[in-house]
């Protein structure tokens, strides 16, 4: 549950001792429905017993009724500010509720009251955490870790305080410390993993990644690192595996990828196809595909793929671009220009459109046109992709004596 393990057993009505006791006995046995009854008529009987409020929220807070429960912890502050037991179960219940800028002014205060306990420290680390104040949020855990040493649960929110401030290598030993204590919160280090490869540490999360051979989560990201490590025989087996344990079209794509950086195009193949069979009318799908026929080299069904694709979407000017390089790259001018004429439609022009056009019109030695685009391909790129504009620079000087002859 989260909240204390304590029950107010003072106060008691002199006329209901009975009551009372049988209260608090539900709440020591977790029968919190009969609690919550028991102490629903005392408190009905005596609006200003807060003791009575007090152990009807804790049984609430046991039925999941957390909005219930926080009226009631407002109640018992009321009659009694500052109580150091409700500032801290209200906080909790605010924090499970992530309503963190509520629950920051009690869990300081019930710090502040108890600063030899851990577990006011440890809630505020959260709150903070979860309102994005990561500084204040590792000071709070780390007074927690001062506290008790063995709290993983703070040792964990101190690695997450860390490493959202970017602080990867603060933040694995904590992680791992978190781990070390308490196992249950090993694939935590999941999370830390993504930021290795994030920092171009893909050896680091690689083998962290690998501590986890049933999580699918780890076996598809283990496959694109090692794909970006050029090691696609291992992108292969990772990806295999996620598919076993997750055959979703974006996991049988990703293995095609890997198959075929593995040469082993009859492999991939089939799945290709299955996916695009199954899903025909998927414009991410079918970008994804003609993406990885692209880098296979594959220009002309590269191309034809990203037409299918605007077809589905015909306003994307990201489809028609891409089909235009792949027409370009096929030696397929025609189709080319074709393609982007659909960009020009949709007021869309880049520079690389620009060249691009150039390039084919250059190619049928379309003089003028070709030296217009070259032209306005080098008034937009002003440095920008200096290798292309020397190389509009040179065809434009050759073309420029061409077209006065």
């Amino acid at each position: 549950m989260g909240l204390l393990v304590f029950a107010f057993a003072f106060l008691a009505l002199p006329q209901q001792p009975d009551l009372q006791q049988s209260g608090l006995q539900a709440l020591d046995h977790q029968d919190y429905t009969q609690a919550a009854q028991i102490f629903e008529k005392l408190a009905a009987a005596d609006p200003k017993d807060y003791t009575a409020l007090f152990n009807l929220a804790l049984a609430e807070s046991g039925l999941k009724k957390d909005d219930e429960a926080a009226g009631h912890y407002r109640q018992v502050l009321a009659l009694k500010p500052g109580l150091y037991e409700a500032e801290l179960n209200l906080g909790i219940v605010l924090v499970h509720q992530h309503k963190a800028d509520q629950a920051i002014p009690l869990l300081q205060d019930a710090a502040r009251q108890k600063p030899t306990l851990a577990r006011p420290e440890r809630y505020l680390g959260q709150a903070l955490l979860d309102h994005g104040d990561t500084a204040a949020a590792a000071e709070a855990f780390q007074a927690a870790l001062r506290v008790d040493p063995k709290l993983a649960v703070a040792e964990l929110g101190l690695g997450q305080a860390l490493l959202r401030q970017n602080k990867v290598e603060d933040a694995l030993p904590h992680y791992k410390a978190a781990a070390a204590l308490d196992p249950s919160y090993k694939s935590f280090q999941l999370e830390i993993a993504g930021a290795l490869a994030q920092s171009n540490r893909q050896a680091e999360a690689i083998d962290l990644l690998t501590q986890f051979p049933d999580d699918v989560g780890a076996r598809e990201e283990l496959g694109r690192l090692y794909l970006a490590s050029n090691r696609p025989a291992d992108a292969v087996a990772s990806f295999e595996a996620a598919v076993r344990m997750s055959p979703t079209t974006t996991n049988q794509v990703a293995l095609a990828s890997a198959y075929l950086k593995n040469n082993q195009e009859t492999d991939a193949k089939p799945l290709l196809e299955r996916a695009l069979a199954a899903n025909p009318n998927d414009f991410d799908l079918r970008m994804v595909v003609a993406r990885i026929h692209r880098d296979q080299k594959d220009y002309a069904v590269a191309a034809n793929g990203f037409v299918q694709a605007a077809g589905i979407k015909p306003d994307s000017v990201k489809a028609w671009q891409e089909a235009a390089s792949a027409f370009v790259m096929a030696e397929q001018y025609p189709q080319a220009l074709a393609a982007l004429d659909k960009v020009h439609n949709l007021n869309a022009e880049t520079e690389g459109d620009f060249y691009y056009r150039a390039m084919v019109l250059d190619k049928l030695h379309n003089v003028k046109p070709a030296l217009a685009n070259y032209q306005r391909f080098l008034q937009l790129s002003q440095g920008k992709h200096p290798d292309q504009e020397f190389i509009a620079r040179q065809r434009s000087r050759i073309l420029e004596k061409e077209a006065s002859r």
